[in-house]
C-alpha cells in the first residue's frame, strides 16, 4: 500500500498553503531539492533538529501527508493536541524511555507506505550545529527498508527574537536525494547500527555548511 498526493485531505492542503505564505510573509526562505520530497512511501524525512520551527517548512512543501513523533505531554493539549493529531499524523511517545509501542506504530505506518519524519540527532541542538545521530532513524529504515531523504535547515536558531526585532530571518532549507541503507542493515542488531546513522547524518552534513557539521565535518 502507497500514499498518493492526492490522499492529502483538503484541510491539510489548505493548512499547507496558509504555512508557505506565512514562512514567506515572516522569513527569506531559500528553498532547494524539493524534488526529491516524495510522493510516496516507505520514506523516512531525517531532518537536523534545532528548534521547534524545523518542522514548519517541512510541512508546508510535503507532497505526502507526513506522520511525526510528539511528546505524550501533547496528547491531550486542548490546541496542540488536535493540530498534532489531524495534521502531524503524531505518534505520541513517552520520553524517558524506550517506547516499543511508538517504534512498532512508526514501522506499521511506513509498512503501509507512509512517510515518516525522523530528527536522527533525537533532540534539538538550539546552536544550529548538527549533534551526534542516534540510530532510530537508522533503526527504523534497516526494518522497512523506507527511503530515507535527508534534509537541512539553518538560519532559524533565533527565529524567535529576529522577529521581536522585526527582522525577517534567512532561513535555509536543502532536500537532499532519498537513499537507502545496503542490504545487510536487515540484519544489523541494535548495537550494529551505529555505522548505518553515521550514513545517515553524513547525508544531512553534507547539505549544512561546513562550519555547522558538528562531528560530522
Amino acid at each position: 500500500m502507497t500514499t498518493h498526493p492526492s490522499s492529502r485531505p483538503f484541510y491539510y492542503r489548505l493548512a499547507q498553503a496558509i504555512i508557505r505564505f506565512l514562512v514567506r510573509l515572516l522569513t527569506r526562505l531559500d528553498v532547494k531539492g524539493l524534488e526529491n520530497l516524495p510522493a510516496t512511501g516507505p520514506a523516512i524525512l531525517a531532518p537536523n533538529h534545532v528548534v521547534w520551527f524545523d518542522v514548519v517548512p517541512i510541512f508546508a512543501y510535503t507532497k505526502a501527508p507526513v506522520v511525526t513523533f510528539a511528546a505524550e505531554k501533547w496528547e491531550r493539549h486542548p490546541l496542540v493536541g488536535p493540530l498534532m493529531r489531524y495534521l502531524g499524523n503524531a505518534i505520541f511517545v513517552q520520553r524517558g524511555e524506550v517506547d516499543r509501542r511508538a517504534l512498532q506504530a512508526a514501522v506499521q505506518a511506513l509498512n503501509e507506505g507512509k512517510v515518516l519524519g525522523v530528527a536522527p540527532e533525537g533532540t534539538r541542538s538550539y546552536t544550529g550545529i548538527l549533534s551526534k545521530g542516534r540510530d532510530g532513524a537508522a533503526w527504523l529504515a534497516s526494518r522497512t527498508n523506507a527511503s530515507i531523504v535527508p534534509i537541512a535547515i539553518w538560519g532559524h536558531e533565533h527565529i524567535t527574537a529576529d522577529w521581536k526585532r522585526l527582522r525577517r530571518p534567512h532561513v535555509h532549507m536543502r532536500v537532499g536525494e532519498p537513499f537507502k541503507l545496503p542490504p545487510e542493515a536487515a540484519q544489523a542488531r541494535s548495537r550494529d547500527l551505529e555505522r548505518y546513522t553515521e550514513q545517515i547524518m553524513r547525508r544531512i552534513a553534507a547539505l549544512l555548511p561546513p562550519d555547522r557539521r558538528g562531528p560530522y565535518a
